[in-house]
């Protein structure tokens, strides 16, 4: 997660006048909804098809091909147009999974205590001492390639993050008088978790849920960039960068630039849209 705690680092320092976050969430917004509708938009306004020969290989950028060509022929703008549905379904599996893992976990552990939270805990400490990457191609080398292998592969990364915050953050409402007047008149556990406890949990989940977005966009990336991805002809941009930085010491940078620039860009859509979205919805939490 080092480039999207880098770009939150930067962020958070930088002193803005009242009103901007509410530029960084748009703007975030903005870039996150640009990619959606290219994604969804794919077949109507890609100007070829992403895995056929469309001219000669490796022309550079012109009107015909705006990103040129790959060294197959293949359209470059079509493979990027095409390459955002692959990129956001991981990123979407990866979150949704690890958000309903994670989270009840968290939930569980916080609010049983004894040694139940301590098993867990130490489970959940012992995944997140790995570095993410290097667990996820651990997983992704057991599971083989394909969107469901590094979607999984991600989401095993992630769940740890969603345990220690919602653990800890559960740790500290349980202890509030709310909790123990809810308990006194005969609620429920499950009641008490998901009635009382998890809505003052919630405001804390988008700085991680963006983070971890951003970070699942270039971990998938990297996974496809050294074959443990998605894999040919299916359009991708982390495979694309990687068939693509060959040509680099032959001065021919269009077949990995423009995946490279589409990574950096949709990560730092998710980065802006998250912090904006937190220092809105809980800056105490941006303040420590």
């Amino acid at each position: 997660m080092l480039f999207p705690n880098i770009i939150s680092f930067i962020l958070r320092r930088l002193k803005f006048k009242k009103g901007v976050k509410y530029y960084f969430t748009f703007a975030g917004f903005i870039i996150i909804a640009s990619f959606i509708s290219m994604a969804l938009l794919a077949p109507y306004i890609a100007p070829y098809n992403p895995i056929k020969k469309a001219g000669d290989p490796l022309e550079s950028p012109s009107f015909k091909f705006p990103m040129g060509t790959d060294g197959l022929g293949r359209d470059i703008l079509s493979r990027i147009i095409y390459g955002t549905r692959i990129v956001l379904r991981v990123t979407l599996i990866s979150m949704v999974l690890s958000f309903l893992v994670g989270v009840p976990i968290g939930l569980l552990s916080g609010y049983a205590g004894g040694k139940l939270d301590s098993i867990i805990s130490l489970f959940m400490d012992s995944l997140y001492a790995f570095p993410g990457l290097v667990l996820a191609i651990a997983l992704a080398v057991m599971l083989g390639p394909g969107e469901i292998s590094m979607g999984i592969s991600l989401t095993v990364v992630y769940i740890p993050t969603y345990f220690r915050m919602v653990r800890g953050e559960t740790l500290s409402v349980k202890e509030n008088l709310f909790v123990e007047a809810a308990k006194a008149i005969g609620a429920k556990d499950r009641t008490v978790m998901f009635k009382y406890i998890f809505p003052n949990i919630i405001p804390s989940l988008p700085i991680v849920l963006s983070l971890n977005a951003a970070d699942a966009v270039l971990t998938a990336a990297a996974l496809s960039f050294i074959g443990l991805g998605i894999t040919a002809p299916t359009p991708d941009w982390g495979f694309d960068l990687r068939m693509g930085y060959p040509y680099l010491t032959s001065k021919i940078w269009w077949p990995s630039t423009f995946p490279g620039l589409m990574i950096v860009l949709l990560t730092l859509g998710f980065s802006l849209f998250g912090e904006g979205l937190t220092e809105i919805l809980n800056p105490r939490l941006v303040r420590k």
